[in-house]
C-alpha cells in the first residue's frame, strides 16, 4: 500500500508546486468539472510516460520475443477472469458466467497457468467485466471525470469500483511482496507496450487531453452497454483531431 500511496503523494505535491494548467478557449465539457486540475495531472502523467513508461515499453517489446510477449499478455488476461466471473454474477449474466469460468479453467490448466489461450481455439468467447460496469448496468452514472496521478483517466464511479476489483485478482493474495509488486510492474509494462501503436494517433490529436477523455467515456459506455449503445453515442468527437 505504501508503494502505491507514496508516488501519488509525490505527484500531488508536484502538481501543487507547479500550479494548475491553463484551460483552452471554448465550451467546457460538463463531464469534466475539475478540468483545470485534471489537465495538470495529465501533464504530470504525460511527462512520466515519456520519461519512464514509454521507453520501458519500447525496450520490452524490442528484447522480448513475440511468443513470450504473447504469453505474458495471456497470463495477465487470465488473471482478470475471476473479476469477470464475480461481476457476471452481480450482473445476472448466467451465460457469460459459464463462459468466463470455462475460459479460466481451460486456460489455467491446458494453457499452463494462462500462458497459452486454448479457450479461444475451442471457441469459448472472451469477456471483460468489472465493478464499474456492474454499477453502470444497475443505473449508477459515471460521474465527473478524474485524471488520477500515475494511473490515468477514471470516472468517479470507476475510482470507487476499481479498488474493490483488485481483491478479485489472485495477484493481491501473493504473500511475497517482491513477487506481487513485480507482477504488477510487469503487467503495467505489458499494457503500455500494447498501446504503443496508439501513440501516433494521440500525437496527431488537436487536444490530446480531450481526446483521451472522450475516448475513455465512449469506451466505458460501450462496455457498460455490452456494445449495444446507439452508434452515434460511440463516436469519438471528431473536432479533437485536426482536419486533413
Amino acid at each position: 500500500m505504501l508503494r502505491t500511496v507514496l508516488p501519488i503523494g509525490l505527484a500531488l505535491a508536484s502538481l501543487v508546486l507547479h500550479g494548475c494548467a491553463s484551460l483552452p478557449e471554448g465550451r467546457r465539457d460538463p463531464r469534466d468539472p475539475f478540468e483545470r486540475f485534471n489537465r495538470s495531472v495529465y501533464q504530470f502523467n504525460d511527462a512520466l510516460d515519456r520519461g519512464i513508461a514509454r521507453p520501458l515499453a519500447r525496450g520490452y517489446t524490442k528484447i522480448t520475443p513475440d511468443p513470450v510477449e504473447t504469453g505474458v499478455s495471456n497470463f495477465f488476461e487470465n488473471l482478470t477472469y475471476p473479476t469477470t466471473i464475480v461481476n457476471d454474477v452481480l450482473q445476472l449474466k448466467p451465460t457469460e458466467f459459464v463462459q468466463a469460468t470455462a475460459r479460466l479453467v481451460v486456460n489455467t490448466t491446458l494453457g499452463i497457468g494462462g500462458l497459452f489461450d486454448p479457450a479461444t481455439q475451442l471457441g469459448i468467447p472472451s469477456g471483460d467485466e468489472d465493478l464499474g460496469q456492474t454499477l453502470g448496468r444497475w443505473g449508477v452514472p459515471p460521474g465527473p471525470y478524474i485524471m488520477v496521478p500515475i494511473f490515468g483517466p477514471y470516472s468517479a464511479r470507476d475510482v470507487v469500483a476499481d479498488p474493490a476489483d483488485q481483491y478479485t485478482n489472485p495477484r493481491v493474495y501473493i504473500d511475497d511482496p517482491w513477487l506481487r509488486y513485480g507482477l504488477w510492474g510487469l503487467e503495467q509494462i505489458d499494457q503500455r507496450a500494447s498501446l504503443l501503436g496508439t501513440d501516433e494517433v494521440l500525437q496527431r490529436a488537436f487536444d490530446p487531453y480531450a481526446f483521451i477523455r472522450n475516448a475513455y467515456f465512449e469506451r466505458r459506455k460501450f462496455q457498460v452497454s455490452d456494445g449495444t449503445a446507439p452508434p452515434e453515442e460511440l463516436e469519438i468527437f471528431e473536432d479533437e483531431t485536426p482536419a486533413d
